[in-house]
């Protein structure tokens, strides 16, 4: 701009020079200094036409081409001006325009595409800022996370959120790779990597449900395992009983025999204990297709409650209702899921032992059940293993009720939690798939 402030400056400069010597020389009656100070004059225009067109014009041309880099407008494109060398250069701008242009189609595209996977993924994807905090969530971890909305989480470090999965993956290092079971009975795998962004090295998590495949696995192993051991028991308990029942008959005619008798009659209940036993865990795998119909969660609760309260009366248990002034609308199989909630009180009830409270809570947005006591609660060793086969934290536990309870949900489409809060209270959470309604 200052070269073409001057060039104008100069032209001025020379026209106003010229004309005072051609008014000098018209007035001075010479004709031949006359024509050689027009030709002067003619001359300085040529010059100064020649001089505009090759450098002050191509000077002009590249201003605009910086201008349009400037404001990132890759679209448009300069013109030639006729001047080899100077459409040289604008040849070169307006090709490095298009490359630019298409470049940046190109990420961008990329970018939309992108970002639609991310999205679209079932994979669960966290991406953090160069100082920890959470950046991004794609709509599958917001769902693990137990459905907290995104703007909700931005700006927060992990261990700040309150989800058991958050907690976990804050204890992940770097470039590796973990298989979490979690107190909701969901397994995943988890990935902490990094990738490069404008030169910044940042985090970010993949996280893969594995739940279902591992479900999958374990029913499988264990449906088989339960059925041999099923056939081999009550085929051997039967043939025993049997024996054991003659052998009691005639024992009993004879006199002196009532030792005899005893230890008999001891055997075969001892015979028929096994069979019960093992018939347990063959029920479990024998749960029949839930039967679902459109049921009040308020009336379901209430009966249930009503059917518990002898026995945690006797315990000076306390059941407490707290129930959505809006009764929730669910699809369930009324028997399976009575009996659900009678695992979890019943659960409730032997972790308070004596004296305590057990609060059911029934929520319409989003629909869920809680049901909360006053135990001792469960420690974080134990939540893990809490949903495993045959997994039972009591002395003579067989681990079947919590095994029913998984199945009978997972047959509702039903998520789940159990878990003791910072406040003390044990919960357990169940909520219901919004496509119920």
């Amino acid at each position: 701009m200052r070269i073409k402030g001057l060039f104008w400056v100069l032209t001025a400069l020379l026209l106003v020079i010229l004309a005072v010597l051609t008014y000098f020389v018209f007035h001075a009656d010479n004709t031949l200094l006359f024509y050689v100070v027009e030709a002067c004059v003619c001359l300085t225009l040529i010059y100064l036409v020649v001089f505009y067109s090759h450098i002050i014009q191509p000077l002009h041309i590249i201003g605009n081409g910086m201008d349009l880099l400037k404001e990132q407008d890759f679209s448009s494109r300069l013109s030639r001006v006729g001047q080899p060398e100077a459409d040289r250069i604008v040849d070169i701008f307006n090709k490095m325009m298009e490359q630019l242009k298409n470049e940046r189609l190109q990420l961008c595209e990329q970018n939309h595409f992108l970002n639609l996977l991310i999205n679209a993924s079932p994979m669960g994807v966290v991406i953090l800022t160069l100082d920890r905090e959470i950046q991004l969530l794609n709509p599958a971890a917001q769902k693990m996370f137990g459905g907290i909305n995104q703007p909700d989480l931005a700006g927060k470090y992990l261990s700040d959120i309150d989800s058991p999965l958050a907690l976990e993956l804050s204890r992940i290092s770097m470039d590796e790779s973990r298989t979490v079971r979690l107190s909701d009975a969901n397994i995943y795998k988890c990935t902490h990597s990094s990738f490069i962004d404008r030169g910044f090295r940042r985090s970010f998590y993949l996280i893969e449900v594995l739940t279902q495949e591992v479900f999958k696995a374990e029913k499988k192993a264990y449906e088989k395992v339960i059925r041999m051991i099923a056939h081999e028991v009550n085929n051997t308990t039967a043939g025993i009983t049997s024996t054991l029942d003659t052998l009691e008959a005639a024992f009993c005619e004879m006199q002196d025999t009532e030792d005899v008798c005893e230890v008999l009659r001891v055997a075969i209940e001892r015979c028929y204990s096994m069979s019960r036993f093992i018939t347990n865990f063959a029920d479990v795998v024998r749960i029949p297709e839930p039967q679902m119909e459109r049921l009040s969660l308020n009336r379901v609760v209430s009966s249930c409650k009503r059917f518990m309260e002898t026995i945690c009366a006797d315990r000076n248990i306390q059941i407490i209702m707290e129930l959505d002034t809006i009764s929730p609308v669910v699809r369930l199989d009324s028997a399976l899921f009575e009996q659900v909630l009678v695992n979890i009180i019943k659960n409730a009830a032997e972790s308070i032992g004596r004296d305590g409270q057990i609060y059911i809570r029934t929520f319409h947005d989003p629909i869920c059940l809680e049901i909360a006591d006053t135990g001792k609660g469960i420690d974080k060793e134990t939540e893990a293993k809490l949903f495993s086969p045959f997994f039972s934290s009591k002395p003579n536990g067989q681990g079947i009720g919590l095994m029913f309870i998984r199945e009978v949900l997972q047959k509702h489409t039903c998520s789940f939690s159990l878990r003791t809060y910072a406040d003390g209270f044990t919960r357990f959470r169940i909520l219901f798939e919004l496509k119920q309604n």
